[in-house]
Parts: structure tokens; sequence; C-alpha cells
């Protein structure tokens, strides 16, 4: 084992944690990062002086080797944050979990009337076997709710209508939220805490959560291992079937007897050599989605209560602002400011993709006055952009005719494992690109298949049962 090395490519959540791990274990291990940061979508920023992440990221998880990776990593220093989390929708704010009198007052008894005659219907008269994201949910909750609460801010999301989105993605993100989930919620709380929704706390590492895999990262070099940025790889070097390193971007080439791969994977199927046409093919059939995050600093204490916002309102194009504010204080120290973060989604040729600054810093501004979220006398210091290509893989309806023939053709790659939300064209959370690479350096040093394609699927999701704040 000590004369094993391996390649890990990508310093995100699961190329680290999986280097953290095999570290430990006594392999030599390379991270290579073709950014200049570690983190990933999880990194946590420097800006005007207080510290950000790439949008809300909380941690929770009912599994118990991510909350021992959690604890050994953050030990003591994090914060318990209360979580406030509303939907704006047309001028009024939504509390969710939703409440019963906040209901009535924003849409009014008729409404509420219309949807649940709207969930009777659909449940006397419902789809068979529905195969997107709006037959999906609309089964699962009537025409009227799903017109309300998820058509526009999917669609914002992912660019494409509902009836276009898989009901994968569906199933994987609020699979065991039903009608008499969101009814009880409302009328007696969440008590037990079931659905992941709907946990009202969380962990939150006190630096931000990029404060997790700054210390991975210096613990994995402290072990003697390297974690080299601003060190992009060109492909991945296979023989007969055999990965065995990897060529950079520089041309220098890395030999290694494994290699973990969280860059993208259309990237890094396109990149190998000899890959069967049909394989190619499929691959060019997956796609991802971008995200621009723009950062305005407010000369004001408090702007709203929430830790963030779901933007439903189509008057606007945004789909989430965060409010640092109310995250942990080590955050923004003794600042007088607050930052949000407003969140823009767009594909590559979309023309907010290809704004510049200037003008993405201006919308922001333009938008959040729109909505009233800060008040007419409260200003807006500065402005800052942060673009994130390709960090959301699209269930298009049919996706997985084209991502499964593209697994089994890589489990035929021996000692190449892909995991993250970029290597397995999953849409992680953290916790479960925790978990990827958690598993992947379990099967390198156990030579046991681990099912890492399983995790994060409609029969697999991770985040059910009550949350203990004792086991972080």
């Amino acid at each position: 084992m000590a004369n094993k090395n391996v390649i890990v490519i990508g310093a995100g959540p699961a190329g680290l944690t999986c280097a953290y791990e095999l570290v430990k274990m006594g392999y030599q291990v390379k991270v290579l990062e073709a950014g200049p940061h570690v983190g990933g979508m999880s990194r946590t920023l420097e800006l005007w002086g207080q510290r950000v992440d790439l949008g809300p990221h909380r941690f929770f998880s009912s599994i118990k080797i991510i909350n021992n990776f959690f604890k050994e990593i953050v030990q003591e220093d994090y914060t318990v944050v209360n979580r406030l989390t509303r939907i704006y929708y047309k001028n009024k704010f939504y509390y969710y979990p939703l409440k019963v009198m906040n209901v009535f007052v924003n849409i009014g008894i008729i409404n509420v009337f219309l949807i649940v005659l709207s969930y009777a219907l659909q449940r006397i008269f419902p789809i068979k076997n529905p195969t997107t994201f709006e037959q999906w949910v609309v089964n699962r909750f009537g025409r009227k709710l799903f017109n309300t609460f998820f058509k526009n801010y999917t669609e914002k999301l992912w660019g494409i209508p509902c009836a276009k989105i898989d009901a994968d993605w569906a199933s994987q993100r609020i699979k065991k939220l039903s009608m008499w989930e969101v009814i009880k919620s409302a009328l007696f709380g969440d008590k037990k805490k079931k659905h992941k929704t709907l946990v009202d706390q969380f962990a939150y590492p006190n630096y931000g959560t990029g404060q997790i895999y700054e210390t991975t990262a210096k613990r994995i070099e402290q072990q003697g291992s390297e974690v080299l940025l601003n060190t992009p790889v060109k492909k991945i070097i296979k023989q007969n079937e055999k990965a065995v390193g990897v060529e950079l971007v520089s041309g220098s080439v890395l030999h290694a007897d494994f290699i973990v791969s969280t860059m993208p994977m259309t990237l890094m199927v396109k990149s190998l050599d000899n890959v069967p046409s049909a394989i190619l093919e499929a691959v060019n059939k997956l796609y991802f989605r971008n995200t621009t995050l723009v950062y305005l600093e407010i000369d004001a204490l408090n702007i709203f209560p929430d830790n963030w916002i779901y933007v439903h309102s189509p008057e606007v194009t945004h789909g989430r602002i965060t409010n640092f504010r109310n995250w942990s204080p080590q955050l923004y120290g003794d600042k007088k400011t607050s930052i949000v973060c407003l969140e823009f989604w767009s594909f590559d040729d979309d023309k907010l993709w290809k704004s510049n600054d200037e003008e993405l810093i201006q919308l922001a501004k333009d938008e959040i006055r729109k909505i009233k979220i800060i008040k007419p006398n409260e200003n807006i210091l500065n402005g800052f952009v942060y673009r994130i290509p390709k960090c959301y893989p699209v269930y298009e309806t049919g996706y997985l005719s084209h991502l499964l023939p593209v697994q089994d053709y890589l489990k035929t790659i021996e000692n190449l494992l892909v995991i993250g939300r970029y290597g397995s064209f999953k849409y992680n959370n953290q916790d479960h690109s925790i978990l990827m690479g958690l598993l992947a350096a379990r099967q390198i040093d156990q030579g046991k298949d681990q099912k890492l394609w399983d995790i994060n699927t409609d029969t697999d999701y991770q985040e059910e049962t009550e949350v203990e704040l004792s086991g972080y």
C-alpha cells in the first residue's frame, strides 16, 4: 500500500475527501486542481473584509461516516444555525415550511381551496407512469400548487420547460415530500424533521463551508502528499483499458496506480483516447447549466432575516438570494455592512453568461430594488461577480439513456473512479460528494465495489431521518 500512489483530479468536496482518506490509509496522493483555490463549489472567499460562500451551503446528513468526517475536520469550530428560508412570489413571502395563516393571508382562502381541489382531482385522475418533472409534481401536489410554487423557479434554474425535465430530478430532490407532508407541516409543524427540506437547524463551519476543505487540504499536505493548484489536466492516459496517469495542460505527464476524477464527465470522456463512437455520441447529449453569482455589499445590518430566499417571481431573472449576515458572526466580524448574493443561471450561449461584470452588477442592483428586498435608503456600496461554469448537470427527459452507457463504459476502465457532482453527472449536495469521496477511498483500499453510482439516486437518498446535532 505504501508504494501505491493516487492522482485525484479536482480539489472540491469529493476529491479532497477521497484524498484525505487515502493519505490516512498510507497512500501517496497528488490532488490536481485546475483553479487557484480549493473547495470547488463549496469554496469560501474573502470579500470586502468578510467571508462568503458560493451561495448557501448548509451541512446536514444522517449518515454516520459523513458526520464523523465533518467532526474530525471542523471539530468544535462550528455554529448551529437556525434556518429561516422563505419563498418570494408575487411581492409576498411564504414561509418554508409552509404556515397556514401565512398562506391564507398571502394567497387567500379561495386559492387555498383551488389548490386542495386541484390536488383532489389529480388523485382521482392521476398521470400513470410520470416521466417528466411536471408530471411527477402535478401528480404529487396538483396542477395549481405546481404552477404556484414549482414551475417558475424550476424553469429559471434549468433553462428548459418543466415538461422537458426528467422525473428523476423530482424523485431525488423531493421524493419524500407529499401534499400530506406539506399540510401536516403547515398545521402542526415538522417536529420529527423527517424530510431534508424541512430541517430547521444545521451545522455550519464558523468561517464558511470552505473551512472544511481548506483544513482538509492542509492536513493532506502535512502528511506529505500534495495539493497542486493551477494545475489543469488535459486528459487521463489509459493503456489496455487501464488508467495509468494523466497528461497536464502544461504537457507534463504524471503516472499513478489509481486515478480519481471529479472533472466534468463530459470533458473527461471526450479527452480519452479511442472512445467508441456510440459513447461519444451519448456524452455529447449530456450538458450542464452555469451559475453567475453577483455579490452586493449593502450599507445596512438587518436587511432580511432569512439565510436565503427562493425568488419565484417571474419579473426578475435571479432565482435565489443569500444573506451572509445570518450565518455565523465570524463571517463578518466587526464589519457594519451586509453582503448578499444573487444567483443567476444560464447556458454558454445565453446573453446573461456573456454579459460583463458591470452589466451583471447593475442587473443585480436593479432586481434587488425591484423586489424591494432592501429599503430605498439602504445604499449598495460594492458589487462583485463570480462565475461557475458547468455546475448543474441538466436532467433533461431521457438523459439516463445517454448517461447509463457512459457509466458502463467507464466501469470497463480499470483503476479509474469518477465521483462528485461534475464527475458523476449527479446533482449532489456536498454531503453526497463527501460520501462519494469516502467510499471511493475505501474502494481503492479494499478492492471491493462500493456502488458509487448508486449514491444520490431515487432509491438511495441520504437525508431522511432526524438530524442529531450531538452527532457533529
